[in-house]
């Protein structure tokens, strides 16, 4: 059964993303074994949002440009509120989002990055969870917006807040795990 340590994932993120809603699934992602990456429109370095003030930088791996869903098992998209709002506007990213959506690939968004699933037309008839201050537009997206810690709708992984981040992570091994399983049957 092919596992974690097989895995390449993609994170796509730009200026004002929440600082642990990155780097959390970064770091637990590569403990665990998988292959990481970063993603940002131009591939240079991104600056976090944590608390109320800027947070710290990162310096991207890839240039949105440069990846796509055939180099990786699931795309993770951090929230924060500038971030995904940033992105949602980036054609190549929603391209991206779509991509993967549509390849069968596990697509995990925290916060409020659903934005960019309801940007991508991919809310409609899903059940999602979200931070609260966007639950009305995920709802008017289409989805059955429910309040719990991590949601899996088919190949899609929804998640509330930094608080959640442990049963977000873990939601995505589950997912990238299971999608192997039946690449290889």
């Amino acid at each position: 059964m092919p596992t974690i340590t097989d895995a390449r994932i993609l994170i796509l993120a730009t200026d004002g993303f929440e600082q642990s809603e990155l780097m959390k699934p970064l770091e637990d992602l590569r403990a665990k074994g998988a292959t990481v990456h970063v993603a940002t429109p131009g591939g240079g370095s991104l600056k976090g949002w944590d608390g109320d003030d800027w947070g710290k930088s990162l310096q991207a791996d890839k240039d949105l440009a440069e990846v796509g869903p055939g180099d990786y098992d699931a795309l993770v998209l951090p929230g924060g509120q500038i971030n995904p709002d940033l992105l949602r506007v980036e054609d190549a990213a929603i391209a991206l989002v779509k991509g993967f959506a549509e390849s069968g690939k596990p697509v995990a968004a925290v916060c409020h990055a659903p934005w960019l699933l309801i940007e991508a037309g991919l809310a409609s008839g899903r059940r999602m969870t979200c931070y609260k201050s966007i639950r009305t537009d995920l709802r008017n997206a289409g989805a059955d917006v429910v309040d719990e810690p991590v949601v899996v709708d088919g190949g899609f992984i929804t998640s509330r807040n930094p608080d959640d981040l442990d049963a977000f992570v873990g939601a995505i091994v589950d997912a990238v795990e299971a999608a192997g399983s039946r690449a290889a049957a």
